[in-house]
């Protein structure tokens, strides 16, 4: 007659048992993680990586001329925006005086591009102008004036509503280069 011992336990399945239920668990939760990582990777592509590389950096040589031709214009921008009116109001100046040609204003918004902003401006004889601008949400724009013919420009940040106002100036020290 076989009698169990009272210190062997009783093997059953192992499916019935903790252990290997614990030691799977790690590896499960890292698959899980890993599947959800992939997932937010391939649906949140980086927008500011640039196709053409190459195409890009020679037009950065192209937009430091522009620039070197505004210090010699010694332009300066001043604009405030008024979100009541949903205007951006201002001037435009050449060396202190009012400079009435035809320009651009880019708005490009930090991390979105979608949100990007492009107003054609005509100022009037005094160099004031004020143009449409659908309320801007609070973020940091990247602001670059440029003139009609593409022929010169001015760039800054700009962090609104922390600064209401906006004022551009050409940097002097630019014309020597």
């Amino acid at each position: 007659m076989q009698t169990a011992s009272p210190l062997t336990p009783s093997i059953g399945p192992w499916y019935k048992h903790r252990w290997p239920w614990l030691l799977m668990l790690g590896p499960a939760i890292v698959v899980v993680a890993g599947v959800n990582l992939g997932f937010v990777a391939y649906r949140g592509q980086d927008a500011m990586v640039v196709d053409d590389y190459y195409k890009k950096g020679k037009a950065i040589n192209q937009d430091l001329r522009r620039d070197r031709v505004a210090s010699a214009m010694r332009l300066g921008f001043d604009a405030r925006y008024d979100p009541a009116t949903e205007k951006l109001a201002g001037t435009l100046s050449s060396g202190g005086q009012a400079l009435g040609a035809p320009f651009s204003i880019h708005l490009a918004h930090a991390t979105q591009p979608q949100k990007d902003r492009k107003l054609d401006v005509i100022p009037d004889a005094a160099g004031r102008f004020s143009v449409a601008l659908p309320l801007l949400e609070r973020a940091r724009w990247q602001v670059v004036v440029e003139g009609g013919k593409r022929d010169w420009r001015l760039a800054a940040a700009w962090h609104w509503p922390r600064e209401h106002a906006l004022a551009i100036k050409a940097d002097a020290a630019d014309v020597a280069h």
